[in-house]
């Protein structure tokens, strides 16, 4: 399966915010419950990091005046770990396990964001593709089918 396969999904978990936003603006995005990750975009909608729930909190523990309006762009993380929609899903399932990624971004070919894979989507997604070729197999093993 590939990453596209679950877009409809990811689409709907892309929240984006411009480098020179405020962090207070980033912190509004992600005050729902199941809201982790803001995509940071330049001004061309590339790809320019991504802010975190943790990264806020990290940043207005130290806050001090004028420190709590600082840019996105002073706070978020640049070295992203991004995917495209023609990437296996377990490729990169297995990078998120590795690194401990709740989301990764899906950059299009332009690599402007065009989603968020979740990690309980992907697994969601691997389980059923999983579940589906066991039936197959069991098909075939049993002739079900087969005359």
């Amino acid at each position: 399966m590939i990453v596209e396969g679950i877009l409809p999904a990811a689409r709907e978990r892309l929240i984006t915010i411009g480098a020179d936003a405020t962090l207070i603006a980033a912190a509004t995005l992600l005050r729902d419950l199941d809201k982790d990750i803001v995509v940071v975009r330049d001004a061309e909608g590339v790809l320019a990091g991504i802010i975190t729930k943790t990264d806020i909190v990290r940043q207005i523990s130290h806050c001090q005046g004028a420190g709590c309006v600082v840019a996105v762009s002073a706070v978020m993380t640049q070295a992203v770990i991004y995917c495209r929609p023609d990437n296996l899903l377990h490729e990169i399932w297995m990078v998120m396990k590795e690194r401990h990624l709740k989301n990764v971004p899906i950059l299009d070919r332009e690599s402007r964001p065009i989603g968020v894979l979740n990690a309980r989507d992907a697994l969601e997604a691997l389980l059923r593709e999983l579940e589906y070729e066991e039936v197959l197999l069991r098909e075939y093993v049993m002739c079900v089918g087969y005359h």
